[in-house]
C-alpha cells in the first residue's frame, strides 16, 4: 500500500519512512509525483490546513494521504502570524511550487 505525504520536505519524508519501517507502506512525497499545483489554505488553524491538503491531494492521487501545516505563532504578536506565516513577510517572498497540472 502507498502512503502519500503530502510534502515536499524530503527530510519529513525520510522521518516518516523511518518510523514507519516496516509497516507495508511504500512511503511517497509531492517530490516524487509530477508536479501539483499547491492548494488554496483557508483554514483558520494549522489543523484545518492540513485537512485541506490532505483531501485535496487524496482527491488528485487517490492515495492515502496525510499531511501537516505549521507556522510561527509569536506571543508578544497574540500569536500572529500563525497560519500566514508563509505570507507574513508581503508578497512575492513566500517559496511556492511550481503549478503543472496531475
Amino acid at each position: 500500500m502507498r502512503l502519500l505525504v503530502a510534502t515536499t520536505n524530503r527530510g519529513k519524508v525520510e522521518e516518516i519512512k523511518a518510523v514507519l519501517t516496516g509497516s507495508g507502506y511504500e512511503i511517497l512525497g509531492l517530490g516524487d509525483l509530477e508536479t501539483i499545483r499547491d492548494p488554496e489554505e483557508t483554514g483558520t488553524t494549522f489543523g484545518e490546513n492540513a485537512l485541506i491538503k490532505a483531501r485535496y491531494y487524496h482527491s488528485l492521487t487517490g492515495l492515502l494521504t496525510v499531511a501537516d501545516d505549521s507556522g510561527l505563532e509569536v506571543e508578544e504578536l497574540a500569536g500572529a502570524p500563525g497560519v500566514k506565516s508563509a505570507r507574513y513577510a508581503g508578497p512575492g517572498l513566500a517559496t511556492r511550487r511550481g503549478s503543472k497540472s496531475f
